[in-house]
């Protein structure tokens, strides 16, 4: 149980600007930290990984060659995103259909390194996250976002900014756990690691930068990994 205490004093220590963003690799646990925190707190969250993956999504149903970077980048910057930041919801509407069905298909998640190491689609993707973000700061809500470079690229002026990690084995363990599959897994294996192998070319999501927190998650329950996240906004 989350103290009240300490959620009465993160509402109030980001009265001005309720931003928490936290980032971290494949099975860290940053998805279910960061939505229990936001339901916690009732604010808003935004995953923004869905939103590469939405975007690869769309492109396969257009049809466009994902190793085309300049006809990938075209097709992006002409969709309209809509994710909704209800910790509760899943939605994630691309040119007004939602397509979350699809996000975590097994041809998805191979080819959405393709897309999310693209710069200029990366470009275009951070643009609409910080709309997100100030939009609901503009609003008078908190919101708790995760990801990949929320913490250096997206809002590096957050007031709460945090690395949620954990040991390979841990974070191998926990995506067969979500995926159904044996933990142990080759193909698993390599699915996470490669992934942030991958992802780890345009954007440092492991070794946090200055003014960044790292929260080790492998050996915590969810109670005591949102109480170390709401903790750093009390901190100076």
């Amino acid at each position: 149980m989350i103290s009240e205490e300490l959620i009465a004093r993160v509402k109030t220590n980001l009265a001005e600007d309720g931003r928490i963003v936290l980032d971290g690799p494949a099975g860290s646990g940053k998805s279910t930290v960061a939505r229990e925190t936001a339901l916690a707190l009732g604010a808003n969250y935004l995953n923004t990984g869905s939103m590469y993956r939405a975007a690869t999504v769309r492109l396969l149903e257009l049809g466009v060659d994902l190793d085309d970077q300049k006809a990938s980048t075209e097709a992006v910057a002409k969709m309209q995103f809509s994710p909704s930041t209800n910790p509760l919801s899943d939605e994630v509407i691309v040119d007004g259909k939602d397509v979350h069905e699809g996000l975590h298909s097994t041809e998805v998640s191979a080819l959405v390194s393709k897309v999310a190491t693209n710069l200029e689609i990366r470009k275009i993707l951070v643009k609409a996250q910080q709309e997100i973000l100030q939009n609901a700061v503009a609003a008078g809500h908190l919101i708790v976002a995760e990801g990949r470079d929320l913490t250096t690229v997206v809002a590096p002026d957050a007031p709460v900014r945090a690395i949620i990690t954990a040991r390979p084995e841990v974070r191998i363990a926990r995506r067969g756990a979500q995926l159904g599959q044996q933990a142990d897994d080759a193909k698993l294996r390599d699915t996470v690691l490669r992934r942030d192998q991958q992802d780890a070319t345009v954007v440092n999501f492991e070794t946090p930068a200055p003014g960044v927190a790292l929260i080790d998650n492998s050996d915590l329950t969810i109670t005591e990994a949102i109480t170390k996240v709401l903790e750093l906004a009390e901190k100076d």
